[in-house]
C-alpha cells in the first residue's frame, strides 16, 4: 500500500510546479523594495531597484525575493495590507512621473524636501493627467491607464471606491462607517460613486503608477535573467478592500465582526503563539463559488511575479482558529481546509504557476502530503537547525532537493546577531557540524545554505551585507519598530559582490 501510494504521489507530481524559475539550481536575495536607498522616506520602485537589479546580475543571483506589495495599515506590516491586489503607493517613484512630464521639478522637490507630502505630490499629477485625458481621451498614456482600469475591474473598482471612502470617514475601518455603505446597499453605493468620482479615478490612477512602475521592473530583471519571487499572506487583514466588497467569502457575523480570527499556536518565535486577528475563510461558500476568489487573486500575483510563496501554506491543509475574545492564540483549534481542492483549481486556471510553500511552524503529515502532492518546494532555514537533533529536518544533511534554503528570513534577526547570542557551547557544535573551527561562522552558514542540495537558495541581503545587531526587518510578536530597515550602496561593497559571485558559481546557482 505504500508503495502504491508513493508511485501516485511521484505521477501526480509531474503535473505540477515544473516552469521557471523552478527548472535547476538558483540563488537569489530578500530584500524587500521598503529597504532600497534613496531620498524618500522608504525605497521606491526607481533606479535604486534598477541598480539592485544589476547587483543580482552582477553577483550571479536569479532572483529577487521580496515581501507583499500592497499598501499597509498604519504599523506598515507588508502582511496586513489593505487589498490583496493592489500595490503600495508609498513605492511610487516620483521621479518617474516628473520624467512623463506630470509633475514639476520644483513639485518633485518640495516633496523631497518634505514642504509637499508624497499624496500631495501624487495629486498634482493626477490632475494634470486628468485635465491630459479631458482635452485628448485618445492620448496614449489616457488608452493606456483606461485599458489598464478595464483589465483591472474585478478588484480595482471596489478597491478605488473603498479608499475613497476611507477618505472621506477619516481612515476609519469600514466597520465603523454608516450602517447603508457598511454593507453595501446598492443606492448607497450607487451614490457614493457619484459623489467620490474624482476620488475614485485618483486611486485609479495611483495604482497604474504603481504597476507600470513594477512591470518595467519586472521587464528589466527577466531581460537580465533576474525572476522576481512574491509573497502571499494567506489571511487578509479585516479592514481591507477584499472583506467588505466579498463578506460572503469570510466567517463573519451580521455586523461584519469576526467571531474567531487567524494566528498560531505557540511556536518557535512566541510561547504564547501568534495571534493575527485576520478573519477565516468560509471555505464552503469559497467552494461552491469554484475558488474565484482565489484564482483572481493569484491572477494579479502571476502579472506581478515569476514565483510566488504562500505564506503560512499549512493554513491550505488546516488552520488555527482562535474565538475572538482570546488574548494570545493559546486557545484555539485546528479547522480543515479545503487546499487539494483549491490548489487543482488554482493549477487548472494557470498551469504555469510556480509557487512555493512556506511550511514552518507546526506541520503535520497531512500538511506535508499535500505539498508534495503539489510538487512545491518547502522551506529549510539554517538559524532552525542547530537543537542538538542529528534528525532536525533544517541540519544541511537533511535538506531535500525540491526545497528553498535560508539562513533566516525577515522575521529572523540576522545571522550574525543570532550567533553573537548564541552560548559557546551552541557555538562549538555548528563548528563541529560544519568541521570548521574559526570564525566567522555568519559566512560559513552562508556557504553551507548555497552549498545545499536545495534547488533554490535565498540570502537575506542583511547576511550578505554581514551586517550584525539593529539591522532586523521584523521581530514576531511585537508592533513597534518593524519594517522600517534600509541599506546604504556602501555596504553593498564589490567585496561582496565577489564573494557572491564566488559562492554562486562554486555551487552551481549562476
Amino acid at each position: 500500500m505504500a508503495q502504491s501510494k508513493t508511485r501516485t504521489q511521484t505521477k501526480i507530481q509531474g503535473q505540477y510546479n515544473q516552469s521557471i524559475p523552478l527548472d535547476r539550481r538558483r540563488s537569489g536575495v530578500l530584500l524587500h523594495p521598503t529597504s532600497l536607498p534613496g531620498s524618500y522616506e522608504s525605497g521606491v520602485l526607481g533606479e535604486e531597484a534598477y541598480r539592485f537589479i544589476d547587483f543580482l546580475q552582477d553577483a550571479g543571483f536569479s532572483l529577487w525575493q521580496t515581501l507583499p506589495l500592497g499598501p499597509t495599515h498604519g504599523d506598515g506590516s507588508p502582511y496586513q495590507s489593505l487589498s490583496v491586489h493592489a500595490g503600495n503607493p508609498l513605492l511610487i517613484d516620483l521621479q518617474w512621473i516628473v520624467d512623463k512630464g506630470w509633475l514639476q521639478e520644483n513639485d518633485f522637490h518640495n516633496c523631497l524636501a518634505d514642504v509637499f507630502s508624497r499624496s500631495k505630490c501624487i495629486l498634482i499629477a493626477f490632475n494634470t493627467f486628468h485635465k491630459l485625458c479631458e482635452q485628448d481621451k485618445y492620448h496614449t498614456e489616457c488608452i493606456n491607464f483606461q485599458q489598464f482600469v478595464e483589465e483591472q475591474s474585478f478588484w480595482l473598482d471596489d478597491y478605488a471606491l473603498y479608499c475613497a471612502l476611507k477618505k472621506e470617514y477619516q481612515h476609519k475601518s469600514w466597520l465603523d462607517w454608516p450602517d447603508a455603505i457598511k454593507n453595501r446597499q446598492k443606492k448607497a453605493l450607487d451614490e457614493a460613486r457619484k459623489i467620490h468620482k474624482i476620488d475614485i479615478f485618483y486611486f485609479q490612477f495611483e495604482q497604474y503608477l504603481f504597476f507600470s512602475q513594477w512591470l518595467s521592473i519586472k521587464e528589466y530583471a527577466n531581460n537580465k535573467g533576474i525572476y522576481l519571487f512574491g509573497d502571499l499572506p494567506i489571511f487578509v487583514a479585516h479592514d481591507s478592500a477584499d472583506v467588505w466588497a466579498q463578506r460572503c467569502f469570510f466567517k463573519l457575523d451580521k455586523q461584519g465582526e469576526s467571531e474567531v480570527v487567524a494566528g498560531v499556536p505557540p511556536d518557535y518565535f512566541s510561547a504564547t503563539g501568534q495571534r493575527w486577528g485576520n478573519p477565516h475563510y468560509q471555505w464552503d461558500v469559497i467552494e461552491k463559488n469554484k475558488f474565484g476568489w482565489w484564482v483572481d487573486r493569484i491572477k494579479t500575483q502571476q502579472l506581478l511575479f515569476d514565483l510566488v510563496r504562500i505564506d503560512h501554506f499549512r493554513g491550505f491543509e488546516a488552520s488555527w482558529e482562535i474565538p475572538v475574545e482570546e488574548e494570545t492564540a493559546i486557545n484555539g483549534q485546528w479547522v480543515k481546509s479545503p487546499g487539494e481542492k483549491l490548489l487543482k483549481a488554482l493549477y487548472k486556471a494557470y498551469p504555469d504557476l510556480s509557487l512555493v510553500a512556506e511550511d514552518l511552524g507546526v506541520i503535520t503529515e497531512e500538511v506535508d502530503d499535500l505539498r508534495m502532492q503539489f510538487n512545491l518546494p518547502g522551506m529549510k532555514i539554517l538559524q532552525f537547525a542547530f537543537s542538538g537533533e542529528s534528525s532536525n529536518p533544517y541540519l544541511p544533511h537533511n535538506h531535500q532537493l525540491n526545497s528553498v534554503v535560508y539562513t533566516g528570513t525577515h522575521d529572523n534577526d540576522t545571522t550574525l546577531s543570532w550567533l553573537n547570542t548564541l552560548n559557546d557551547d551552541e557555538k562549538q557544535y555548528i563548528r563541529q557540524y560544519f568541521n570548521f573551527p574559526y570564525d566567522p561562522l555568519n559566512q560559513v552558514l552562508m556557504s553551507r545554505a548555497m552549498a545545499s542540495v536545495a534547488k533554490l537558495a535565498i540570502l537575506p541581503l542583511q547576511d550578505l551585507m554581514n551586517l550584525a545587531e539593529g539591522h532586523r526587518m521584523n521581530t514576531p510578536g511585537t508592533i513597534e519598530g518593524n519594517w522600517q530597515w534600509r541599506f546604504n550602496w556602501e555596504q553593498l561593497t564589490d567585496e561582496v559582490r565577489q564573494q557572491a559571485r564566488q559562492m554562486n558559481t562554486i555551487y552551481g546557482r549562476v
